[in-house]
């Protein structure tokens, strides 16, 4: 399974930062900037987890329904963190990127 953000269709202008292990998108307003995504890159290179926002109620049926999905170390529990292991389909992981992008205000 391969993460490409420019796959994700539906949201607007970002910003792109390194971190550590990955990278940080970010959705600018007149007022701020505040991350919608947090990616984690695998030692090729790979995106590994994609870490997005989402309500706490959201983020517990995931948890419950996938094995692959936890507590965000980003967002907390105002998040999910999601192992790209084919477990959840690419389109719902893009989906979930889409929702955040439109949380981030």
């Amino acid at each position: 399974m391969v993460f490409d953000i420019l796959e994700v269709g539906g949201i607007g202008k970002f910003l792109v930062t390194d971190s550590e292990d990955g990278q940080v998108f970010w959705r600018e307003t007149d007022e701020e900037k505040k991350a919608f995504l947090v990616t984690h890159l695998g030692s090729e290179g790979e995106v590994k987890t994609v870490e997005v926002r989402c309500d706490k109620n959201l983020s517990q049926v995931l948890q419950e329904k996938y094995e692959s999905v936890m507590e965000s170390r980003y967002f907390g529990r105002g998040g999910v963190e999601i192992v790209l292991s084919s477990q959840m389909e690419l389109v719902e992981v893009y989906d979930l990127v889409r929702l955040s992008y439109n949380l981030t205000v």
